[in-house]
């Protein structure tokens, strides 16, 4: 696993770097973040692979950095807080944490891992991998983009569980 340069604070945004895409998760402390990730249903799709894109929704997770992150490269990304204020830690973790366990939609698009986090955080969805392929149209077009735009990963909607 590879470590930061500093170590992260509970509230922080973990950018974990895959090949082609980032997967994005809260780290909670004590060695754990909370992220979303592929349902039950697709057992080999964690959320380092492609294949973690292929339903319309997601758990959200509590597990272990060391065990998201394998093998990859990550660092801690708070770089919204340009544009806004981070909310106080417990509006940001606690209901992060009572989240654990929901089924969430999901959307590559709109509501995906990068998207949780950041709303979790800022109070605002925001995921700067869409917002990139979006504003460069030939890449749109190109597998360059649907790599990220995939390294979204899961996401929700309105951080509402999914009914029947």
């Amino acid at each position: 696993m590879a470590s930061p340069l500093q170590e992260p604070q509970p509230g922080d945004l973990i950018e974990i770097f895959h090949i082609g895409y980032e997967h994005w998760a809260l780290y909670v402390g004590d060695g754990y973040l909370i992220h979303l990730a592929p349902p039950s249903e697709y057992p080999k799709a964690g959320s380092s692979s492609a294949l973690s894109v292929l339903g319309s929704s997601a758990i959200v997770k509590q597990e272990r950095l060391e065990d998201v992150v394998g093998g990859c490269h990550y660092h801690i990304n708070d770089s919204l807080v340009r544009e806004y204020r981070p909310r106080p830690i417990q509006v940001i973790i606690n209901p992060a944490k009572q989240m654990v366990g929901w089924k969430m939609k999901y959307s590559i698009v709109s509501r995906n891992c990068e998207h949780f986090v950041t709303k979790l955080r800022y109070g605002k969805a925001r995921c700067k991998q869409v917002e990139r392929a979006k504003a460069d149209k030939g890449v749109a077009m190109s597998l360059g983009s649907l790599a990220i735009i995939i390294g979204c990963s899961f996401a929700i909607g309105r951080y509402k569980p999914v009914t029947a």
